[in-house]
């Protein structure tokens, strides 16, 4: 068979399997199928209880969903309470990181510890950066990512044991490793896939995770501390959302099977690295970036509203009709984290000489929950959520559009380790939702009376 012939066959196999593939959406309503697991009253299918994060968008009056101004809570606390407590003072990821896994927030003396062992596990195993990364680079970051993490099963001189102990100890290297995983992976795409120079620098112990990317990503090392404190808030409002969100339900559901730490965060990784779940801030920065370029006067709510217009009825951007970064699964009337990442984003693009595109963000912000009930002619609340400031930010750091869901794996890593901890103290049973088959048995067929089907 030559190369044209084979072409044919798959062209023939892909229209067959995708024929084969369709499922008519009466049947998700004869089956009371709960579609992306939500109720019809758009809530969350209960499937677990967490002790973690927590997500509240409404409140229950008179039997009625009211939607009210979203709070996050990591293990009890208000996100906002906790980023006013650190704010200014010192950073805040590890302390964060630190409360996840525990359920308490650490003292001074716990904290000071907590980042000497991150500091202390950061470096990757000898010889891994030239073997695993450099000798084996990809176009995507978020691919190296979870292929470093799976060969890190290899480095480690107990891979499966399940005891709690050893589970933590994995779960915490992988905390302290993340930004040297992302940073080395990005630099070797950067050298093999885009031609330019080589830097790799080593991770100092002096500086804590922010810090550190900073650090590794840029040719020179050097950074602000506003710089560093704005990624660190970002890598703090990242850290958790509630067991419900893909990749934290990914994180127990892998986890409820017995599989070892490597394979779990490896499975949460290709789960976040989805454009409808941490993909969403690099779609969002491109969106806003193709806007200011076909929006000749930003100040004018006219154009403004005309392109969003266009783009949700797919004729503008990618022809989606999605306006990425506004709209969540949960939030409705304000995604929390939107409501902190703003308020120092401007900060930073005062900075930055951004305040006119940071205006065009608000304006956007503004507009878009009017244009969205305009075209599409539903009632739906919806809000700017944490992606659509989030690669804004990035961006006035120089952090370039593929760390951008890296660098929210590096937050994630956090929360992900947290959940599988609780999995295997508190889970105990497999997860195993079911599926309805909706297939007409058949009898078999012999293959002398076959005919093709291609």
């Amino acid at each position: 068979m030559d190369s044209y012939e084979k072409k044919v066959l798959l062209g023939k196999i892909t229209e067959a399997a995708s024929t084969k593939s369709h499922i008519s959406p009466e049947l998700f309503t004869k089956y009371d199928v709960k579609r992306g697991l939500r109720n019809n009253d758009g809530t969350g299918v209960l499937v677990g209880l967490t002790e973690v994060g927590e997500v509240m968008s409404y409140i229950i009056d008179d039997a009625e969903r009211v939607p009210v101004e979203g709070k996050l809570f990591y293990q009890g606390y208000e996100i906002s309470d906790l980023v006013k407590g650190f704010y200014g003072k010192r950073f805040g990821y590890e302390e964060i990181a630190f409360l996840l896994l525990t359920g308490e927030l650490p003292t001074e003396g716990e904290l000071k510890s907590f980042r000497e062992l991150l500091s202390d596990r950061r470096p990757l195993p000898d010889g891994f950066t030239e073997d695993m990364i450099l000798k084996a680079p990809s176009p995507d970051v978020m691919n190296k990512l979870a292929r470093s993490v799976l060969a890190l099963y290899s480095y480690d001189d107990d891979p499966e044991t399940r005891t709690k102990a050893n589970i933590v100890r994995q779960c915490v290297e992988l905390i302290a490793r993340f930004p040297v995983l992302i940073s080395y992976g990005y630099m070797a795409r950067r050298h093999y896939v885009e031609h330019q120079s080589l830097y790799i620098h080593d991770p100092r112990p002096e500086y804590n995770t922010a810090e550190n990317i900073l650090h590794l990503i840029r040719p020179d090392g050097e950074f602000n501390e506003l710089e560093a404190r704005i990624l660190d808030l970002a890598l703090v409002l990242h850290a958790e959302h509630g067991g419900g969100n893909n990749s934290s339900f990914v994180t127990h559901a892998v986890s409820s099977t017995g599989s070892d730490t490597y394979s779990v965060i490896a499975a949460a990784v290709g789960s976040l690295k989805g454009p409808q779940h941490g993909g969403a801030s690099n779609k969002a920065y491109a969106m806003m970036r193709e806007m200011s370029e076909a929006v000749k006067n930003w100040k004018d709510d006219g154009q403004v509203r005309d392109y969003l217009s266009s783009i949700l009825k797919k004729e503008a951007f990618d022809r989606s009709g999605l306006i990425y970064g506004i709209g969540h699964a949960v939030y409705t009337l304000s995604d929390p984290r939107t409501r902190l990442l703003k308020q120092y984003a401007k900060e930073l693009a005062v900075q930055t000489g951004k305040e006119d595109l940071f205006e065009l963000y608000e304006n956007v912000e503004r507009l878009a929950p009017d244009v969205f009930h305009e075209v599409k002619k539903n009632d739906k609340i919806v809000c700017a959520n944490v992606d659509y400031y989030a690669g804004f930010i990035y961006s006035m750091l120089g952090i370039p559009p593929e760390l951008f869901t890296p660098i929210f794996a590096s937050a994630r890593i956090a929360g992900w380790s947290a959940h599988r901890i609780e999995e295997l103290v508190s889970g105990g049973r497999i997860l195993r939702p079911a599926y309805k088959c909706v297939c007409k048995r058949r009898e078999y067929t012999p293959m002398d009376i076959r005919k093709d089907m291609l």
